[in-house]
């Protein structure tokens, strides 16, 4: 699976292999990558869709929701690539050019989620807090050059992955990204990750959405239900962030502060057994993240609550309509004039109100 990348090989004392558990896990995870595959497709390709119509009604936020959205979808392409990978004991059939691509394109979409993340919680946090003042803020030529800014140094930053020794697929040796010995560079390397890519990150979704509650309490101008659902979103986003990508980043941490205290001990294979099965599910958990995400844009965005709304609708006035004119036509012949003139009746019928009323609502 795609797994931490190594660089130099830590000798044990023992002179021995440490061969770690490649078949523990694997019905789990490949049980997980196929549900998340299955539910994130199609949700990715829905919100992919009702997001660029925000984009371009020059929505703000709409810019940072369709490039998570879009960078999730290319995660999940990959999906199948490490499926396979994981029910195969962990043997790569394919070449190191798509191993070390793969790798790189499931680290780099981790971390622009997260960053995207970031950036949406900190622009409800302006459009909630500083309504007034966000007026001449929240811009999309803004928004556009912050993503951009985001994609760029993430991937940038990531190109080492496609020069570590253990993305090369060698005779007798097929496995890909495996987390299963270390070197320094790669620990600090962990360090950075942790840092920068998970801790910051989580402080900056704690501040922000706690800000938010802090202002939606003490507003007089919202109701109750309204507060409720504001509410119950701001501590879903912390909490999905948590069980998503709290567990991998701190067996990232616990494995590179234990790899400084004890790289040449004995213990070390041992610790690298144990802690295998652990890494390797909690860094499917990261996965479930492009599943779920889906459901915060529906929430966090009234514009695409609406387009859900109005798009139902449209499609079940029109399937209605369909359905009843079949029906007539197997019971009567009715001359051209006739048909269309109850076909007009019964657009209006079915549109007129039902528009009107959802209108108003909105």
């Amino acid at each position: 699976m795609h797994k931490l990348p190594v660089t130099e090989v830590v000798p044990l004392k023992n002179n021995g292999t440490c061969e770690p558990p490649y078949e523990d896990g694997r019905l789990p995870l490949v049980l997980l990558y196929s549900m998340v595959l299955i539910v994130g497709l199609p949700s990715n390709l829905l919100t992919v869709y009702l997001t660029w119509l925000q984009v371009r009604r020059k929505n703000v936020l709409g810019v940072y929701l369709w490039s998570l959205s879009l960078c999730d979808l290319t995660y999940l392409f990959t999906l199948p690539l490490w499926a396979y990978y994981v029910s195969q004991s962990h043997q790569w059939p394919w070449s190191s050019a798509a191993c070390k691509l793969t790798g790189y394109i499931f680290f780099v979409n981790m971390y622009i989620s997260i960053f995207l993340l970031c950036c949406i919680s900190c622009d409800r946090y302006v459009a909630v807090v500083y309504s007034v003042e966000s007026l001449g803020l929240r811009r999309q030529g803004l928004a556009i050059f912050i993503t951009l800014a985001i994609v760029l140094t993430v991937a940038i930053g990531h190109t080492p992955v496609f020069t570590m020794t253990e993305g090369r697929i060698e005779e007798g040796g097929k496995r890909c990204f495996e987390p299963s010995q270390s070197s320094s560079k790669v620990m600090g390397f962990n360090y950075a990750r942790f840092l920068v890519g998970f801790l910051i990150p989580l402080l900056l979704l704690v501040v922000t959405n706690r800000g938010i509650l802090a202002n939606v309490q003490r507003s007089t101008g919202l109701r109750c239900e309204q507060k409720k659902h504001i509410r119950w979103l701001a501590v879903a986003v912390v909490v999905l962030f948590m069980v998503c990508f709290a567990p991998y980043h701190l067996l990232l941490l616990v494995r590179a502060v234990m790899f400084h205290f004890h790289q040449l001990d004995d213990g070390t294979c041992l610790f690298e057994k144990t802690m295998y099965t652990p890494y390797t599910i909690c860094l499917g958990l990261s996965t479930i993240n492009s599943a779920v995400n889906p459901l915060l844009y529906v929430l966090s965005s009234d514009n695409i609550r609406k387009e859900l709304r109005r798009g139902f609708a449209q499609f079940c006035t029109r399937a209605n309509i369909r359905t009843r004119s079949n029906s007539s036509q197997n019971k009567i012949h009715p001359t051209k004039k006739n048909s269309n003139q109850n076909a007009e009746n019964e657009t209006s019928k079915h549109q007129g109100p039902g528009t009107r009323q959802m209108d108003l609502t909105d």
